[in-house]
Parts: structure tokens; C-alpha cells; sequence
């Protein structure tokens, strides 16, 4: 690895996020994402780019970020002491998206690259990433249709590495306090260099231009589907275990936040609006009661003959 690896990769992400927006814009009648260039004090910046009050999108975030510095934060270290008071440098983009038809899931996707750096040693890089999907009132077709795609992003890498990674997403985006999954799951990776840098990138770069083709069918699909204020109104309690989870949980949030980044491009994965009822159950028999029993569970949803 070297640095033209690294330049690599920065072009690779901010063209991700240009397609994205675009493929995400296509959805529109009218609104389009507005961008706002920032730089941070201790180096680097980002391009945070935000489409608010759509037709089909209430609210939606796709980042880019390059930030680097003189030492990671405890959030980084913790589990790595071997990359304490190491120079570092972190890119990707992050994105969530909240969709107005409660018909339509929100999800979420993320790709990025560390290295950390000290004179006279090796430096240490990873790749990360992955995408998950959070339904409200889900079809199981979808879901299939989601799984299907991440399946097919990984299957160049080995027949392994879906299940293994769809696992750790399903542990990952977990609320121990509800004692429920975040949404359907997906995938989820970390940490990931054993396989060289040539081949980790690629599939980076799979995690990453497979997110429109899972999604953007979805949105299609259900962008037009009728509701009521019922609907509505799970759709907004629903979206409070987005929050939980983001504020209690996630390490991106926590990294931004401990490494000084900018609160406002961090916490734009907040939703819009969202709602909190004090000890709500569904109705047995519900559709709200069947997103309980039969999605928030990690499960297999492609099944041994798909």
C-alpha cells in the first residue's frame, strides 16, 4: 500500500457518492441534495450533502469524509491498544436515508478505510463497511430482494463471507436494551486487511456500488403505496430505535464524535422527526405486531434453495 492506494480510494469514494445522489435524486420529482463543504481544525474535512423535505425522501444524508490527525480516539484504541499514539488518516462515506411512505424502509450504508501510522513501523490499514435495512411495515420479498443483492456483492470473495457477514451485522446493529435487531440487518465488516490491499478495496468497492441496486428497487416499489395516520405514526415510534441505537451504539457516531469531527455532518443520521410512547405494544394480529415477530429476529432470509 501506498499512497496512490490511498488516492485510490478517495476517488473511488467520492465518486460513490456522487452516484449515489444521483441514483437517489432519480427518485425525486424535485428535491435534490444540497452540499455543504467543511474542513476540521485538526485536519482534514468532508463534503456533507443532505436532501430534506422530499416527495419520497423526509430526510436524507450521504457523506464523504477525509480526516486525519496525531491520535485515534479511545473509541478506536480500545480494542487495538497496538494503535495507540499512531498518526492516522480515516475516509469513507456514510449515508442514511428516511423515507416519507412508512411502506418504504429506511436504510443506511457505510464503506470507509483507516490507516495509522508511525515513524519507523509499518503502517496499519482496514477496510469497513456494509448496509442495513430498517422496514416498518415490511414485505418479505423486499427483504429477500436485500439479502439477495448483499449476497451477490460478496460472492466474488467467497461463499463464506455473506453468512459471516451477515452475522456480524445482525449482532451488531442489536438494541440490548429492547432485546430486538435494529431492522432486517445486511451486512457488516471491520477491521478487514487479511486478504491484501488489492482485494480488500475490491471488495469494498462491491459493499459499496451494490447499496443502489439493492435499494433503489425497494423505493420503487413502495414509494406510492397509500397510508393512513396509523402508519404514520409507527413509522415515527419506530424511527426513536433508530436514535437509541445511533446515540447508544454506534461506533461511528462515537468515533466522530471522540475524534472532533463536525456534530452536524456526524448526527445527520438522525431522523426528522421521531417519537417515543411510554411502554407501547402492538395489537396481536397487527401488521405492527408481525415487523416484531417475524423481522426483527436474525434469521436466514434467502433460505437453502434461493
Amino acid at each position: 500500500m501506498n499512497n496512490k492506494d490511498i488516492e485510490n480510494v478517495k476517488s473511488f469514494l467520492l465518486d460513490l457518492q456522487n452516484r449515489i445522489c444521483a441514483s437517489l435524486e432519480s427518485q425525486e420529482p424535485n428535491a435534490r441534495f444540497i452540499e455543504d463543504n467543511w474542513q476540521r481544525p485538526e485536519g482534514g474535512g468532508g463534503k456533507t450533502r443532505v436532501l430534506s423535505n422530499g416527495h419520497v425522501i423526509e430526510q436524507g444524508g450521504v457523506n464523504f469524509s477525509h480526516v486525519f490527525g496525531n491520535q485515534l480516539p479511545a473509541s478506536a484504541t480500545a480494542a487495538r491498544p497496538e494503535l495507540t499514539n499512531r498518526q492516522f488518516q480515516a475516509m469513507g462515506v456514510s449515508l442514511v436515508i428516511h423515507p416519507r411512505n412508512p411502506y418504504v424502509p429506511t436504510s443506511h450504508a457505510n464503506v470507509r478505510f483507516f490507516v495509522a501510522e508511525k515513524p519507523g513501523e509499518e503502517p496499519i490499514w482496514w477496510f469497513g463497511g456494509g448496509f442495513d435495512l430498517t422496514p416498518f411495515y415490511p414485505f418479505y420479498e423486499d427483504v429477500q430482494h436485500w439479502h439477495r443483492t448483499a449476497r451477490l456483492a460478496c460472492e466474488p470473495f467467497g461463499k463464506e463471507v455473506y453468512p459471516r457477514y451477515k452475522k456480524w451485522c445482525d449482532e451488531y446493529f442489536y438494541l440490548k436494551h429492547r432485546g430486538e435487531t435494529r431492522g432486517a440487518g445486511g451486512l457488516f465488516f471491520d477491521d478487514l486487511n487479511e486478504w491484501g490491499f488489492e482485494r480488500c478495496f475490491a471488495f469494498m468497492q462491491s459493499i459499496g456500488n451494490h447499496y443502489i441496486d439493492a435499494y433503489v428497487p425497494i423505493i420503487e416499489k413502495r414509494k406510492n403505496t397509500p397510508y393512513g395516520e396509523r402508519e404514520r405514526e409507527f413509522q415515527l415510534y419506530r424511527r426513536g430505535r433508530y436514535v437509541e441505537f445511533n446515540l447508544v451504539y454506534d461506533r461511528g457516531t462515537l468515533f466522530g464524535l471522540q475524534s472532533g469531527g463536525r456534530t452536524e455532518s456526524i448526527l445527520m443520521s438522525m431522523p426528522p422527526v421521531a417519537n417515543w410512547r411510554y411502554n407501547w405494544q402492538p395489537e396481536p394480529g397487527s401488521p405492527e405486531a408481525e415487523l416484531y415477530e417475524r423481522y426483527l429476529k436474525p434469521q436466514d432470509w434467502l433460505g437453502k434453495n434461493q
